[in-house]
């Protein structure tokens, strides 16, 4: 059944499959950016950021050697900027403790920041061949279905359940990247989370969750996630043509982009809180509700000489969360 399994899932990925950049190159590097690029982001709209990365740093070196502040500027809008911090960390890594020569072998990846078990069994499998199953989400799902597995996938024992069963799979085949690219494919576009299609699917006969009416109810998750509500207020201050704008620091949201002088609901005038316009943006554990003010007037107890003010070219070149671009884009009459 599994050996049946892996020839259906690769025979439908070499007729379905998608060109895709990282796919034509056997470059460790250049897999490693899709990977993360790709992680908790959709491929039409990471695509752009691999295309820009890779002709800007076309080296893990030429990674390494660029500054955070440019990096995150060319990350902006994709989100989860932590991922965009570990790159940087890892390919000064690679640079100075592994020569600048990407690592390809499972083991050596998982010594590097960011890069957990599936980015590793990824890279590992794609450029050496190691015999390292790929257990994404696109994979639970598939598994989860075809298996019709009720341990949910967050559980204690869910990953290794699911880890297990894929490597059992991929002891069938000699091409192991082929296979975990063909399972990861499959997922992404055929038995998708919403409306798969199993009319005409290769495993219809013997997907356990097509037939037993489950395929809507697998895979099983916990839900563990709490979002928790946020306001903040932002004063816009304006100084002769110029912005005053902060980096963020470690410990909060946005690490190391830039945002304007936040203040407490305490220090704003009911009135401007109701006049204001109140833009949404949601994270992963967050839903911040985020009111903008735009003002001449420095903080109670401030002076502009004692801060560092941005005209328009500067702020453009600087790593802004993508809610302060929207609302510096919407307003680029009124800060002058």
């Amino acid at each position: 059944m599994k050996a049946h399994f892996l020839r259906e899932i690769v025979s439908w990925y070499l007729l379905h499959k998608r060109d895709l950049p990282w796919r034509s190159t056997q470059d460790p590097y250049l897999i490693w950016l899709s990977e993360i690029i790709l992680q908790q982001t959709r491929v039409n709209q990471g695509m752009p950021y691999y295309l820009k990365f890779a002709a800007n740093y076309p080296t893990v070196t030429d990674f390494a050697n660029a500054p955070i502040d440019e990096i995150l500027r060319t990350w902006q809008g994709l989100g989860y900027y932590s991922r965009a911090r570990n790159m940087h960390s890892t390919a000064i890594m690679v640079r100075d403790e592994f020569g600048g020569k990407f690592p390809t072998l499972y083991l050596d990846l998982l010594k590097l920041k960011g890069v957990g078990a599936y980015t590793a069994a990824a890279i590992s499998s794609f450029v050496a061949n190691e015999k390292r199953p790929v257990v994404d989400g696109n994979v639970y799902r598939v598994l989860a279905r075809y298996w019709g597995i009720q341990e949910p996938i967050n559980s204690n024992k869910g990953p290794k359940i699911f880890t297990a069963l894929a490597e059992e799979i991929i002891a069938h085949t000699t091409d192991n990247g082929l296979y975990n690219q063909a399972i990861m494919e499959f997922g992404a576009l055929h038995c998708k989370p919403v409306a798969p299609n199993c009319k005409e699917c290769p495993l219809e006969g013997s997907c356990l969750a097509l037939l037993n009416n489950q395929v809507s109810s697998l895979p099983i998750k916990l839900n563990k996630l709490k979002v928790k509500e946020r306001n903040i207020h932002y004063l816009v201050w304006l100084h002769e043509g110029a912005v005053y704008m902060k980096k963020r620091g470690d410990g909060d949201i946005w690490n190391g982009l830039y945002d304007f002088w936040e203040l407490q609901e305490a220090e704003i005038p009911d009135q401007s809180i109701a006049e204001a316009k109140v833009y949404t943006h949601k994270l992963t554990h967050q839903k911040l509700q985020i009111r903008f003010y735009i003002s001449h007037t420095p903080p109670k107890g401030h002076k502009a000489d004692d801060y560092l003010f941005y005209n328009a070219e500067e702020i453009e070149n600087l790593p802004k969360p993508i809610i302060v671009k929207q609302f510096l884009d919407e307003n680029k009459g009124s800060l002058q």
